[in-house]
């Protein structure tokens, strides 16, 4: 009886997991036909949990602000904090803001400034992941916590690989930020388990007149494309 609930278990989860790959599809094939027409876009990656009145929420509506106003769009995860910072931004400067939703238990709900005909909905992480590499010309990362450290070593991995197109990955806050520059620099370096030249990925500012100089002088030796 053990043996035969065990076999039964597993070809549910077969046949399940055969069922899933057109819900996959499906969210691959949506969200390339909805983000191949925005044009080329910033990612802004930080916290769920920042406050409004918070310093680095206010500077996040600042940069995205001045993304827009260089001619960029802005695409974040579409929920509260950082990400609604993000879209604020973009939206009060009058361009493109996307939001790339995604169903949790906790803390994720849409915030109110995405563009009505740029919110998608995610249920796997890995395919909204694409969305963002994939459709973005930068990512600017702010505060923020184990999803916003994902998405940045993602895409320095990317890089790295040569999976990806080469695009300008851009830390706000040094005081945030620098214990773990200062980690990679020194304990992954020394173990040789990264080159020096790796670090030449990263760029770690303060403000948002830095973040769009980064932008701008990249953009100006490199076409704007998707990444892959």
């Amino acid at each position: 009886m053990r043996k035969e609930s065990k076999h039964k278990g597993w070809n549910e989860i077969k046949t399940n997991d055969s069922w899933a790959i057109f819900k996959i599809m499906g969210e691959f094939v949506n969200g390339y036909e909805k983000l191949s027409k925005i044009g080329p876009c910033v990612s802004i990656f930080g916290s769920a949990r920042t406050k409004p009145d918070h310093k680095y929420y206010q500077l996040a509506v600042d940069v995205a602000q001045k993304i827009v106003e260089h001619g960029y769009g802005v695409i974040t995860g579409g929920g509260p904090g950082i990400m609604e910072a993000g879209n604020k931004g973009a939206h009060i400067a009058g361009g493109t803001s996307v939001g790339l939703n995604i169903e949790l238990p906790f803390e994720q709900h849409d915030n109110p400034y995405i563009d009505k005909d740029k919110s998608l909905d995610f249920d796997y992480f890995f395919v909204r992941k694409v969305m963002f590499v994939k459709y973005s010309q930068g990512f600017v990362v702010m505060p923020g916590g184990f999803g916003t450290l994902d998405e940045l070593f993602e895409a320095m991995t990317l890089i790295q690989t040569h999976k990806i197109e080469t695009f300008p990955i851009i830390l706000v806050g040094k005081e945030f930020w620098g214990g773990l520059f200062d980690w990679v620099k020194t304990t992954l370096i020394d173990a040789g388990n990264i080159s020096p030249k790796d670090l030449d990925l990263l760029h770690m500012v303060d403000t948002s007149d830095e973040v769009i100089d980064i932008l701008n002088s990249f953009y100006k030796e490199y076409g704007l494309s998707p990444n892959f």
